[in-house]
């Protein structure tokens, strides 16, 4: 985990239910679901494997030892699980080197939350090579603190990513806000008590109590998470 601030904030009387705003990586913040799938086909098709387009839900939005493993199993493929996220991180990096897509409404969202000095998290299963290369192109100045999958002794959809993601702010899980993509993310950030806006990637993820689901981050701004967080939403 990386953070450029004290784990104490100054919060603003403005700004004093929402505490922290923590966001997903891959899928939320930049259209990159497609290109992990893509990767992952690439790597077990140079393996000699085809992989079946249903298993795409499967293991989106989860940490690459389970979604490799799974391949792995599904695919019978001669490699270890250390041997082939080395080549799903090789060829992800070198991917997302041509640039970094953001989804519709990122860029606004990230300037909005910035302007008024909401402690901002990216909490991501990816690990933080691809986090660092990610934000090489997002911007680094955007989050005060960063939370990587290989950072953390269980990740999504364990909730401690995002426990240390409060924790690092010294903000109460309850009063974050948490954006998610899939259900995985979601039911980490449920987990650890934050309140959840969904944005579905991939597969479709149901409304429920303190979670609200959107199609576009176009939807989201401070005033809706302040909403959300306050029981407004």
């Amino acid at each position: 985990m990386t953070s450029t601030i004290p784990a104490s904030l100054n919060r603003t009387a403005e700004g004093a239910a929402l505490q922290a705003v923590l966001l997903d990586m891959d899928g939320t913040l930049v259209d990159t679901e497609g290109f992990w799938w893509d990767v992952e086909k690439e790597v077990f098709a140079d393996l000699g494997h085809t992989l079946d387009e249903a298993w795409r839900e499967v293991v989106v939005g989860g940490p690459m030892t389970r979604s490799a493993g799974y391949l792995i199993e599904s695919t019978g493929a001669d490699i270890t699980l250390p041997e082939v996220t080395v080549l799903l991180n090789d060829r992800f990096e070198k991917r997302i080197g041509l640039g970094v897509p953001l989804m519709p409404g990122a860029a606004r969202l990230l300037a909005e939350l910035g302007r008024h000095r909401i402690p901002t998290a990216l909490v991501s299963a990816s690990h933080r090579r691809i986090i660092d290369r990610v934000l090489d192109s997002v911007g680094h100045h955007h989050f005060a603190l960063t939370v990587a999958g290989d950072e953390v002794t269980r990740t999504k959809p364990h909730p401690e990513p995002y426990l240390a993601a409060a924790h690092g702010f010294g903000a109460d899980p309850r009063l974050c806000a948490v954006i998610e993509d899939t259900a995985t993310g979601v039911a980490a950030a449920e987990a650890a008590g934050c309140r959840v806006v969904a944005v579905p990637s991939v597969s479709p993820i149901a409304p429920a109590p303190g979670r609200v689901v959107v199609s576009s981050l176009e939807e989201v701004d401070l005033a809706f998470l302040r909403g959300l967080v306050t029981g407004m939403r």
